[in-house]
């Protein structure tokens, strides 16, 4: 398997070589060449493998240069009942007949982020050792990425984390989460300002390729592919506890702001599970909505991006989705470079009006969003109908689901986390404190360590130069 660059800049490359990265050395987005094909029959030998067996098979396909007794171990290092709680991993839970969540908030920050992300730190800790080298992560966070990212990362061999995250924009348990830590290798940076100003901080430190080699950076954010592609497990897990045989087709629906976990779905769907659906529920921020909706993919600025009750997705310009429209645009990677330099100048790109727009029906995306008042309300109704409570996040995924049901069709909306990380929202539609697991009690009242900065590219790079060194 080798990889290539959305923007058409980057020579075949081979997964140990793209791993560590994030954007492609062109700026684009790092994809496969192409995406294995699954068969029926081998579905069906997949059915009965646990998860971390599993994982290995799908891994397999895409990290073809690691040897098969290395990457099998680092799997199942990655995905055990100590660290997830249960030896499922990702256990499905049914709410009602043809509707379940699946559940991927067991992990050790309690968000979906912390499966894909266990197994991403396995796999830097072993191709640092393989190269005798070490490593500095940049990342930004909306909320449960830099979590998940430290608590995968610290005390690793060879690796450095410095996490950007808007200043008072988490809730504070996430904000607790990431500010007390002690380790010596987490750094937290509280940007003034939106994700999106985090973000491109982010891509701009990465974009100085001089300034990337010197300091050694590589990304965990979700436009790192070991990342998305470590996600796409949990697509098979979920269609296999849902069904019976191989014949039925299952939807799911994707709480979605940077368009990494709904990306895994497309993904696992292009390899050919039977998915009938990916339905992408936006919240206020809803670009993305637009987008599937009208053709219209329209980036909005700080001042317009809202604070609400599902702050993970409080974002306007959604990383991963380049590699969507990649595919849509018949991988034609000059196409997308024009198109990103559209929405770097003018904000937006419209393809309603393109021939390919028409392809939109293959891919079976849909969309749909929801408002703190639907968030509320699916709570409650969730709490008073299945005796379950739900994080803000989920609520917007069960609300979308709602309106994409079929008969006959299961549809499997993606837990995003526990509801104790926003207690707030769920004190307000429920009236009572959520369930917190007794390793998190108090986690509020911790010292916190960070360093605050407003928007400034020079001054990370300047705590990069003083802080990686």
């Amino acid at each position: 398997m080798r990889y290539l660059s959305t923007r058409g800049g980057m020579a075949p490359s081979a997964f140990s070589e793209i791993l560590l990265g994030g954007l492609a050395p062109d700026g684009g987005l790092v994809v496969p060449q192409a995406y294995p094909q699954v068969e029926p029959g081998t579905l069906a030998q997949w059915r009965s493998l646990s998860y971390p067996a599993l994982a290995f098979e799908i891994l397999s396909l895409y990290a073809t240069d690691i040897p098969a007794q290395d990457l099998r171990r680092l799997v199942f290092a990655a995905y055990t009942e100590e660290t997830f709680g249960s030896p499922d991993i990702t256990p499905l839970r049914p709410l009602e007949e043809g509707l379940s969540l699946l559940a991927l908030s067991n992990g050790p920050t309690l968000a979906f982020k912390d499966v894909a992300m266990q197994m991403l730190g396995q796999l830097f800790e072993y191709a640092l050792a393989q190269r005798n080298e070490a490593l500095n992560i940049l990342g930004a966070t909306s909320g449960d990425t830099g979590s998940a990212a430290e608590y995968a990362m610290r005390g690793k061999r060879g690796v450095r984390v410095v996490m950007l995250s808007p200043s008072g924009r988490m809730s504070p348990f996430q904000q607790a989460q990431m500010f007390s830590l002690k380790d010596p290798n987490i750094v937290n940076v509280a940007v003034q300002g939106v994700f999106d100003d985090c973000q491109d901080m982010v891509k701009a430190i990465s974009n100085d390729l001089q300034f990337k080699a010197r300091w050694k950076i590589g990304t965990v954010n979700s436009i790192n592919w070991a990342r998305v592609v470590a996600q796409v497990v949990y697509y098979f897990k979920g269609y296999f506890a849902a069904t019976s045989d191989n014949e039925q087709r299952v939807s799911f629906a994707v709480p979605s702001g940077n368009f990494g976990n709904v990306l895994a779905g497309h993904i696992a769907r292009m390899m050919g599970l039977p998915i009938a659906r990916l339905v992408v529920a936006t919240n206020e921020n809803n670009v993305l909505d637009e987008f599937f909706r009208t053709g219209r993919y329209r980036v909005r600025k700080s001042s317009q991006t809202f604070e609400t009750s599902s702050p993970s997705m409080d974002i306007s310009k959604a990383s991963n989705f380049e590699r969507f429209v990649f595919d849509l645009m018949q991988r034609d990677g000059d196409r997308v470079k024009a198109l990103w330099q559209q929405v770097e100048q003018t904000g937006e790109f419209d393809l309603s009006s393109d021939p390919l727009w028409a392809r939109m029906p293959e891919f079976g995306l849909v969309s749909g969003t929801s408002t703190h008042a639907n968030r509320l309300a699916t709570i409650r109704a969730a709490h008073e109908k299945y005796g379950a409570v739900i994080d803000p996040h989920t609520a917007d995924g069960v609300y979308v689901a709602q309106q994409y049901r079929e008969p006959g069709v299961p549809m499997i909306v993606l837990e995003t986390a526990l509801p104790v990380k926003f207690a707030s929202t769920i004190r307000e539609a429920l009236g009572i404190e959520p369930p917190r697991p007794p390793a998190f009690e108090g986690i509020e009242a911790l010292g916190k360590r960070y360093v605050w900065m407003p928007a400034s590219v020079p001054m990370l790079r300047e705590l990069i130069e003083r802080r990686c060194a």
